[in-house]
């Protein structure tokens, strides 16, 4: 290959990059990253409106393309829909980031089973769903990209998160075995592993006793992660510079998983 390091390796003119969950959060940040680049940038939630708005805000800051697209995750029709409308805007599927993703927490006895399954549909059924609906172009291109978001939980324990740490596990082999079914075709599949980052989903334990020692507390630098500080991790992965990179599990998570 025989390619030069340098910003260039960075560079995502001309790809296009689908982000489900890619409104706010993680996702979002994850986009902005991709566009800063150069790529065109397809968000995918359950909220248009927050699609559209965040794509209007892509748009204006980068000047790269930016859509909006309503759908769940969970819905295999729904799935394969995003991909045609994607290919139909951008003529192409690149990059898969599987960023939607959702938890409830409570102790085991007070959980449904609905509480359970609802968390598993969104993060391990939305993400198998979402992957295999883009990768019959990848295939046809023979390249592409799909980052999974794992966590940190999903390599490290935490009581009463069963749902989330069990979702989360599941994505990291996830990873690792579609990893080794798509290398033949240059696909690289990878995951990032978040840790305390200060998204809507934890806002609602930010500052409480539990996350201030159990959370915050084990991470090396002792704080919250900062959402921009995702964004070299995903811009990485997304590019030509991790071309070698095959079912890795990438930690972003402040030291949580070295301490």
């Amino acid at each position: 290959m025989n390619k030069l390091p340098g910003i260039k390796l960075f560079e995502m003119n001309g790809k296009t990059a689908i982000i489900t969950g890619g409104s706010k959060g993680l996702g979002l940040a994850m986009a902005e990253a991709l566009a800063s680049a150069g790529s065109n940038t397809f968000l995918v939630s359950r909220n248009l409106k927050e699609c559209d708005e965040s794509a209007e805000k892509i748009e204006k800051l980068y000047g790269t393309q930016s859509m909006g697209f309503e759908a769940d995750v969970s819905n295999q029709e729904e799935m394969e829909a995003m991909a045609q409308a994607c290919i139909g805007k951008f003529g192409g599927i690149d990059v898969l980031i599987n960023s939607a993703g959702i938890n409830i927490r409570g102790a085991i006895e007070e959980l449904t089973l609905a509480d359970f399954q609802k968390v598993m549909d969104i993060n391990v059924t939305g993400t198998w769903l979402a992957s295999k609906a883009v990768i019959p172009t990848m295939k046809a291109q023979k390249n592409g990209r799909i980052i999974n978001l794992a966590s940190t939980l999903g390599v490290v324990g935490l009581a009463n998160r069963t749902p989330y740490t069990a979702s989360k596990g599941a994505i990291v082999n996830m990873t690792k075995a579609l990893a080794l079914e798509l290398a033949p075709w240059a696909i690289n599949v990878n995951a990032i592993c978040p840790g305390p980052f200060l998204t809507e989903m934890n806002v609602p334990i930010a500052g409480t006793e539990e996350s201030n020692k159990f959370i915050v507390g084990a991470t090396a630098l002792a704080r919250w992660g900062e959402l921009a500080e995702i964004q070299g991790a995903a811009l990485f992965l997304a590019s030509d510079a991790a071309s070698y990179m095959v079912g890795t599990i990438m930690p972003v998570d402040g030291g949580w998983v070295a301490k």
